[in-house]
């Protein structure tokens, strides 16, 4: 899909240029490298207002340690939502820090408990390391629920991105192996898909993340699959899975111009198919990620409104009930 300025929503489209200068750096491990070095300075910042910690927890596959930061709600007694954020970066950039924005937007919505862990990144671990450190994280909120203040068993996985991809990717296989219950899942347009075949994955040429840049994520985190000419798993690329039946209510949105568009609508598609509760909006002219660069923007606020209205109403419905949200008691 050829995308031109004109194409782009009227907002973003005196971005144009510096979005598409901007495009180079996602081209090459050079430029990734540089976004790296850049996104390493914030690890270990806080969000004020919050309750902000570090912690590292054991890889369940012989793994490194895997760092995790947990934010929550001051004053707040009582066991809150849990949910597990997991950040976006084409497989290959960032840290749970560059995301604080999309971390206390939720938390200041409706008071949660977030883990969001620093996943190993593809060119230097390709899948499953990305994958089993978070589904890792999954397992150790679950096990340790009490500990961490979260309500059991009505676990949330979320993500932009990459992170939607592997938000996709752990909702799949916990409700696969039914090790964990979860309550609700937010992969916000995802990165689910490696054959990229669809109309709006091909040459896509958008402003930001592309065809390109999506290309060389993709090969980055599977490059040890095909080297070796193995077949790409689900937990891989979640596109792949066959049988989509056991997964939860489902939150996401996605812009109509960039490389993600036809394989979330075909994601959603599925869902419905099963009969599977799914709230979803389309944004028209919208590139990738474009509420996350740009948040003031009109649209942005209007794609950040169904995300939360939509988070509120599935928290009311598959959370707290049977549960009330009295049992959280606000100490000002």
């Amino acid at each position: 899909m050829k995308v031109t300025r004109d194409m782009l929503h009227k907002e973003l489209q005196s971005s144009y240029w510096a979005l598409k200068l901007s495009s180079k750096l996602l081209m090459n491990r050079v430029g990734i490298k540089m976004i790296n070095r850049i996104s390493a300075r914030s690890k270990g910042k806080d969000i004020e207002g919050l309750q902000c910690g570090e912690t590292s927890i054991s890889s369940n596959s012989g793994g490194p340690a895997i760092r995790l930061r947990i934010f929550r709600p001051l004053h707040y007694t009582g066991d809150l939502p849990g949910m597990l954020y997991i950040h976006g970066g084409g497989l290959m950039m960032g840290n749970p820090e560059d995301y604080l924005d999309i971390v206390k937007r939720f938390i200041d919505k409706s008071p949660c408990v977030i883990i969001a862990p620093d996943y190993r990144k593809a060119p230097d671990a390709p899948y499953p390391a990305a994958f089993n450190d978070c589904y890792d994280t999954l397992l150790w909120m679950d096990k340790y629920a009490g500990t961490l203040g979260i309500m059991p068993n009505k676990l949330i996985v979320a993500g932009h991105s990459a992170g939607g991809g592997l938000a996709a990717a752990v909702t799949l296989k916990a409700t696969d192996t039914g090790e964990v219950k979860i309550a609700f899942q937010m992969p916000i347009y995802p990165m689910i898909d490696d054959r990229q075949n669809s109309l709006s994955a091909k040459e896509n040429n958008a402003p930001g993340w592309n065809a390109q840049s999506n290309k060389m994520g993709w090969s980055a985190y599977l490059q040890g699959l095909m080297e070796r000419g193995e077949e790409i798993p689900p937990y891989a690329a979640a596109a792949r899975a066959r049988d989509f039946s056991k997964l939860p209510p489902t939150i996401t949105f996605v812009g109509d111009i960039e490389p993600f568009r036809d394989e979330t609508l075909e994601y959603v598609d599925r869902l419905l198919d099963e009969g599977i509760a799914v709230e979803f909006r389309i944004f028209e002219g919208c590139i990738h990620a474009f509420e996350v660069l740009f948040p003031k923007l009109e649209v942005s606020k209007e794609a950040w409104s169904f995300l939360l209205s939509s988070y509120c109403k599935y928290l009311d419905a598959y959370v707290y009930s049977p549960f009330l949200p009295t049992k959280l008691i606000l100490h000002k």
